[in-house]
């Protein structure tokens, strides 16, 4: 296993900022079906050449054929991909669709067997969520509320046998505390060759960075934990010198594209907003005075609140959201309406499956995407919605089909609900916004009137600012979101 070299980071030191090189030129021909593009070919060979990298390609530019192109071109099998349970079944697809390789989803039913299977010819790539990692690798887990280090968790030695990993939508590993990352963490160590795939690195702060840098064994080139939260986060939750993180980022272990810049046949995106006069006005203001004076009646300063109650703040902004939600639907529906019987095609993201419900009463003959829903029922709605031309309108739960699935049979996206982040918000409108879209693509976000809807809709767009600049954009602050919330209830 190798082992890093720390960099010493003096703080005191202005930023290091560089010219960013291009990307290589892809010098060997691969095995593959499909027809790369340039910038592809470009983003193939700058991964082969770092080995362990965040592939931060904007949504919809194929992270998925990069990462399985680049593997390829490196020869580094067997591969394990480590991917969210609704993508399982696209990736399989994909390694089979562009390569000769055999790709496995693992199962309950292979649990004990499958190392059997690269061992006999039958398949290279191994595929697993990462809620199933203690299913498969681990041989002892510390009861709940021990594990500290991911070196408590006794790992097997299947591990061992893989010579890459690729690890689709890594931002869930943003923190370092939660099992999940530390499991990411102990299956990439050592490996040669470490792909991360996301279209959003940062999701609120630069700190979101490190625990990715870790996993692939790159964090010593920021100075290790402590030199990184010094240099780069105002020693915790904050930003500083982002010029210069980006600038080292793509120096070391990165490398993004949008598709203004790269994929000229991709039309932009637009986004609009609707205001609608919610039904549910009493119910939403007696929500919203109780939580003023809850907030009120703690008499603790801003950061008192922002570390003991945030919890109880994000449970009553949820009621808020879902009362507003409920209020929206009569617009929402009239909308859906309009664009359905126009003959176009829509996707609705929501939130809670109560608000799917109530739009499935309206519209029987929607399909849907939810948690509630198993594998085969989310990907008969996908291909019904994608090749019927009588599906017009497919309701869909953001935590189940944010990411790793292609709608471009529609050029519309609405959200009735949405979620924290403006991270998550780009999924979203990126199932519509990417490779074979044809159109121009029209978001459109449903606020309820006079409601803390339109706030958080700032606030979330706010939130791009920060991830913009340490992945080459501006040089804003992002808000902080509770602070955020205390200021539209004017607590100081």
């Amino acid at each position: 296993m190798c082992r890093a070299e720390f960099i010493k980071i003096d703080t005191s030191i202005a930023e290091e900022v560089g010219e960013i090189a291009p990307l290589p030129e892809l010098e060997i021909k691969l095995p593959i079906t499909a027809t790369l593009r340039p910038y592809q070919e470009n983003g193939i060979a700058q991964a082969m050449k770092l080995k362990r990298c965040i592939i931060g390609d904007e949504q919809g530019l194929g992270k998925t054929l990069i990462s399985l192109s680049t593997v390829i071109g490196v020869d580094a099998f067997p591969c394990l991909v480590i991917a969210p349970s609704s993508t399982k079944v696209n990736w399989q697809r994909e390694w089979e669709k562009f390569s000769n390789k055999k790709a496995m989803i693992l199962d309950d039913k292979n649990k004990n067997s499958w190392h059997n299977y690269y061992q006999m010819g039958v398949a290279d790539v191994f595929i697993t969520n990462y809620e199933s990692l203690k299913k498969f690798f681990v041989d002892f887990m510390p009861p709940k509320g021990k594990l500290r280090k991911s070196t408590d968790i006794k790992m097997n030695d299947k591990i061992n046998l893989f010579k890459s990993v690729i690890v689709d939508e890594s931002h869930r590993c943003k923190d370092t505390s939660t099992q999940q990352s530390k499991l990411v963490l102990r299956i990439c160590q050592g490996k040669e060759y470490v792909y991360l795939l996301t279209g959003t690195p940062v999701v609120n702060k630069p700190i979101d960075l490190f625990p990715q840098l870790a996993i692939m064994n790159q964090h010593a080139n920021f100075g290790g934990r402590k030199g990184f939260l010094s240099r780069y986060c105002e020693g915790g939750s904050g930003a500083d010198n982002l010029k210069e993180l980006n600038y080292k980022l793509n120096k070391y272990c990165f490398f993004r594209r949008e598709k203004k810049d790269v994929a000229k046949d991709l039309p932009e995106k637009q986004r609009q907003t609707i205001l609608c006069d919610i039904t549910t006005r009493k119910e939403y203001n007696k929500a919203f005075h109780e939580f003023e004076s809850y907030l009120k009646s703690q008499g603790c300063s801003d950061k008192d609140i922002a570390r003991k109650l945030r919890g109880e703040i994000m449970v009553k902004m949820g009621a808020l959201k879902r009362i507003s939600a409920l209020g929206k639907l009569n617009e929402v529906n009239e909308f859906i309406h309009e664009v359905t019987d126009s003959g176009e095609k829509l996707i609705v993201f929501c939130v809670l499956h109560s608000i799917v419900d109530e739009l499935k009463k309206e519209f029987p003959n929607a399909v849907t995407v939810t948690g509630r829903d198993n594998q085969d029922q989310k990907q008969a709605s996908i291909d019904a919605f994608q090749n019927n031309p009588n599906t017009k309108l497919i309701i869909c739960n953001i935590k189940a089909a944010g990411v790793g699935i292609t709608l471009t049979a529609s050029s519309r996206v609405a959200f009735v609900e949405y979620p924290w982040t403006y991270a998550d918000c780009v999924q979203c409108e990126d199932r519509a916004h990417r490779i074979g879209q044809t159109n121009n693509v029209m978001c459109t976000y449903f606020l309820g009137n006079r409601t803390i809807d339109e706030d958080l809709y700032k606030m979330i767009q706010n939130k791009r600012h920060t991830a913009n600049t340490i992945t080459g954009a501006s040089d804003k602050m992002e808000m902080s979101f509770v602070d955020g919330v205390l200021d539209i209830f004017k607590i100081k």
